[in-house]
């Protein structure tokens, strides 16, 4: 299984989402019949869109505790949901904190801005800490 893969589709459904306003078991439904994936990225990108969805509302205030000079609602719609999908697999997931924090710093370098990597990890760096 490629978590990696369920990650980047979870970003990219929490991401609509977020800036479009659509909801988000609406815009994950589209995207799993758009595209043919293996049935355990699917499994867990599910677990990471209805995880973070449910959970919005208490990872949005661990980053703003984690960051208070740059609260969830100021950050760029990537970095936020980059950050809400690490969050939820440190806090409620089953993979390690490393893990969690590697792999959303290379989201972050992916799909983020040039200091979008630095921001994620310290932010998430500050998490593991706590």
């Amino acid at each position: 299984m490629s978590r990696h893969d369920a990650r980047v589709l979870a970003l990219q459904v929490l991401y609509e989402a977020d800036t479009a306003h659509h909801p988000a078991d609406e815009v994950l439904n589209r995207h799993l019949c758009e595209v043919a994936r293996p049935a355990s990225v699917r499994q867990y990108a599910i677990e990471l869109v209805k995880g973070v969805t449910h959970e919005a509302t208490s990872l949005d205030q661990m980053i703003s505790a984690l960051a208070p000079e740059f609260p969830a609602e100021q950050l760029s719609a990537i970095d936020r949901n980059i950050l809400r999908i690490a969050l939820y697999e440190m806090r409620w997931g089953e993979v390690p904190l490393k893990v969690a924090i590697n792999e959303a710093v290379n989201i972050a370098k992916e799909f983020g801005s040039e200091t979008s990597s630095r921001f994620v990890n310290g932010v998430l760096g500050a998490a593991a800490n706590l």
